[in-house]
């Protein structure tokens, strides 16, 4: 059976970010690095949550885009926090919607389930209210996500 994980292409930045994302979750490893013929680090295997990344040394010809975000689904406020102030620390950039970049140009999506559940709400005027409060909120905040 074939085995999915994702390849994240770097500059040269492949072992520092690799340490960087162990450093924010937990259950998060560094699985192993390979060189290059001139010693120089070319990949890193990682792994997040159970999720297997590498991690690639590849120079500067491409660069991320907004089309690929990792999705991070956390509870609370507390775990909003956290993980939206690790990512974007150093460098990062807030967008909008939950949704951010951190300072290797990775963009993430940090959403609490409280989100999902007030967006899939059964009665429309509290889906339509947290539909409208997330489009205003760079950063999700939870206690605004439900009508007062």
């Amino acid at each position: 059976m074939p085995s999915i994980s994702h390849m994240l292409w770097l500059d040269t930045q492949a072992e520092e970010a690799a340490e960087f994302y162990v450093s924010i979750f937990p259950d998060a490893s560094i699985l192993s690095v390979s060189h290059g013929p001139d010693g120089s680090v070319f990949t890193v295997e990682f792994e997040l949550q159970g999720k297997r990344y590498t991690a690639l040394n590849g120079g500067p010809l491409f660069t991320f885009t907004e089309a690929f975000s990792i999705f991070v689904t956390v509870d609370g406020q507390d775990e909003v926090d956290y993980y939206w102030n690790a990512l974007t620390a150093d460098g990062g950039e807030e967008s909008r919607c939950g949704w951010l970049k951190d300072k290797y140009g990775v963009s993430w999506q940090i959403i609490p389930k409280q989100l999902g559940e007030a967006l899939g709400n059964s009665d429309p005027a509290v889906s339509t209210y947290a539909m409208s409060a997330m489009m205003k909120m760079s950063k999700i905040i939870v206690s605004d996500l439900l009508p007062r």
